[in-house]
């Protein structure tokens, strides 16, 4: 059995979850507990934990949180997760060998699973390999081998259908903002401005970040980039007194005079991300976009032309500037916060038409969904095609509800 443990990619020990392939498999903890998988979460592809929002019952009692996987439960020294608190709220460690009890940074022990399943490893293996040959999740579904030949099964009609359900979905995340903030667009804005700074990996604690730090706080001292970067880089939880002392002195005294309450650091994820997109640089580039707009909803409520938009969402060098200017968001970063913040309010303030125009004018968005799209012979043009194409993926593609995709019935039903 060593052997064969050995031999195991930690990969496949991923594709077993997140099909549920062990679920008609008794699963206990290492000291007998019973371990009923109640939802396998969703799959984390960035920095943390394998997998969130995973819901089970341990005993008598139910836990939701993050669950870690590796093949021997020594990985997770091997790995320095006892050094890292963003590790301390695993619910539960998966492995394949039990080799040593594992402790969070806290010194907290964590429960471990030895996952149980009725396949064999090397049926297992090849049966993930071959759908990784094609190097995709897309071709995981039946309907995709069709698509790469037909790629007219792929309607504009759909894609259109495609395009408003993501807008209403956004609109939806705004109409509850607003409730939160009781009809304040401003702070609603705010929020989801701040979210998309995070750009996917850092988006959940960038929006606890802006809820945490009232906008109207930041107002009052919008005319002071070292005090506005204080601020949002103390409420981070990232700051430290020992290398930004000025900074640090400056957040205490504000953290004071609106008795603030800052997130917790170890929520940023720091690994695999590029310097330009580290949270500190963001972070900073937020208060700087705060600094140098007033009324920034207003201003891009006001128009739809796409030059416009972006000189306003740019951060622009300051002459004399008594702290050093972040850098320039790029081009991509901007396009991403016009996609995802103004084209939806505009829908959501009514102006329907107009959010349609301005995603129709963008150019298509670059990442791996859409570079798979192209693989089954998608066009992408603008950014309303690479939304749509988005929102089949996530909606219906990954949660396979084939039974509700105009694509799906077209091969399956017609």
């Amino acid at each position: 059995m060593a052997a064969e443990v050995r031999n195991i990619p930690e990969i496949l020990l991923h594709y077993i979850w997140q099909k549920g392939l062990f679920l008609s498999s008794v699963q206990t903890l290492t000291d007998g507990t019973p371990v009923e998988v109640l939802s396998v979460g969703r799959h984390n592809t960035d920095a943390g934990p394998d997998f969130s929002d995973v819901h089970l019952r341990i005993g008598d009692r139910e836990w939701v949180g993050n669950v870690e996987m590796h093949i021997h439960s020594s990985d997770w020294y091997r790995h320095r997760h006892h050094l890292d608190s963003a590790y301390d709220n695993i619910i539960l460690h998966v492995v394949r060998e039990a080799d040593k009890l594992v402790y969070n940074s806290s010194g907290e022990l964590i429960p471990q699973c030895v996952l149980n399943y009725p396949l064999n490893d090397d049926y297992l293996s090849k049966m993930f390999n071959d759908a990784m040959q094609m190097d995709s999740a897309f071709y995981t579904h039946r309907c995709a081998h069709r698509l790469l030949n037909e790629p007219s099964l792929l309607t504009q009609g759909w894609k259109h259908t495609l395009l408003i359900n993501r807008l209403e979905c956004k609109k939806a995340s705004i109409d509850r903002l607003l409730n939160i903030t009781h009809g304040n667009w401003e702070q609603a804005f705010y929020i989801t401005l701040a979210h998309s700074f995070g750009f996917h990996t850092n988006g959940i604690p960038f929006e606890m970040l802006a809820i945490n730090t009232p906008l109207s706080y930041l107002l009052k001292h919008r005319n002071s980039l070292f005090q506005l970067t204080a601020i949002v880089l103390g409420q981070s939880g990232l700051l430290d007194e020992a290398t930004q002392p000025k900074l640090w002195k400056e957040y205490s005294f504000l953290q004071h005079k609106f008795s603030l309450q800052p997130i917790e650091g170890h929520l940023w994820k720091h690994s695999r991300l590029r310097p330009q997109n580290s949270p500190e640089l963001r972070i900073s580039q937020f208060a700087a976009l705060i600094h140098q707009s007033e009324g920034l909803l207003s201003q891009l409520m006001d128009t739809s032309e796409l030059d416009k938009l972006e000189y306003l969402l740019q951060i622009h060098p300051e002459e004399n500037a008594t702290f050093p200017y972040p850098a320039k968001l790029g081009k991509d970063s901007v396009n991403v916060l016009i996609i995802n913040v103004v084209a939806p309010f505009l829908y959501a303030r009514g102006k329907q038409h107009e959010a349609l125009q301005l995603l129709e004018n963008m150019p298509a968005e670059n990442n791996s969904v859409i570079r798979q799209w192209r693989t089954l012979g998608q066009a992408a043009v603008s950014a309303a095609d690479t939304q749509a194409l988005i929102q089949l993926y996530t909606v219906y593609c990954q949660a396979e509800k084939c039974i509700n995709c105009d694509v799906a019935y077209q091969i399956f039903v017609k």
